[in-house]
């Protein structure tokens, strides 16, 4: 991975052309403990971050430092111990379980490592999934659903289903799913885990694509070679964020 500018302290913001607006997300004293058994673990500590609409951002970190558990709480797909999380200036987890799954199926998109797209369903019923928790008419979600797989190169693949694709087109069909509802934020773990080299580039390269097409990204990954993709590099060491700087591709 190219270089980072040294250790930050207090928040951190993006780029200076970002400093003028307000960040997409901002974090105080976000904690997150678990109790197993007779034991506490502070899985996250008290993290201040900001991130600017419009940054692509990487989450480094040993496996048990806290970056997945960070990122889950980025997604609303748990809760904090203590702490705030605003996306846009909304305090995410001052609503209740509904308002948190509308959230997740209206504004955050998510990639993961192993894909989650249902076998029984094709490639552009699985696009449309996220449409199941919206109003759209269902020509509506069929219509931004082939634009999504357009998008990222399987508007041939339409009526296929998963077991028939590979890796990387699984993976691609999972960013469509991500794209399809134009969401504030697209959250990806390790979402070049499970594919060689070769396929691995070609999904960077469309994350960079959406990037310069100005989505919000936050990627998890162990991979400095991924993580050097992204405008911004953090490491998590034991629940905190311990360095903070922008790569050479920023």
């Amino acid at each position: 991975m190219g270089p980072v500018t040294g250790p930050a302290t207090g928040p951190a913001m993006g780029s200076s052309e970002h400093h003028a607006s307000e960040p997409l997300i901002r974090l105080r004293g976000l904690t997150r403990t678990f109790q197993r058994g007779p034991m506490e673990v502070r899985a996250v500590r008290g993290v201040d971050l900001d991130v600017a609409r419009g940054e692509f951002v990487a989450i480094m970190g040993r496996s048990g430092s806290g970056k997945s558990t960070l990122l889950q709480l980025l997604g609303a797909l748990d809760r904090p111990t203590s702490g705030r999380y605003e996306l846009d200036g909304d305090d995410v987890f001052a609503a209740g379980d509904r308002k948190l799954s509308r959230l997740r199926a209206e504004r955050i998109g998510f990639v993961f490592q192993t894909f989650h797209l249902l076998d029984e369903l094709t490639v552009l019923e699985n696009v449309r999934l996220p449409f199941s928790y919206r109003s759209e008419s269902r020509g509506d979600a069929k219509r931004r659903a082939l634009a999504a797989l357009h998008r990222v190169g399987l508007g041939a693949r339409l009526l296929h289903t998963p077991n028939t694709l590979s890796g990387g087109e699984m993976q691609r069909v999972a960013i469509a799913r991500a794209l399809v509802v134009e969401p504030d934020l697209i959250l990806a773990d390790e979402p070049t885990g499970n594919l060689d080299e070769e396929t691995s580039e070609e999904i960077l390269a469309l994350f960079e694509g959406l990037h310069a097409d100005g989505a919000t990204i936050i990627l998890v990954t162990h991979d400095p070679d991924v993580a050097a993709r992204a405008s911004r590099v953090m490491r998590m060491h034991e629940g905190q964020i311990e360095l903070i700087g922008l790569t050479e591709s920023a």
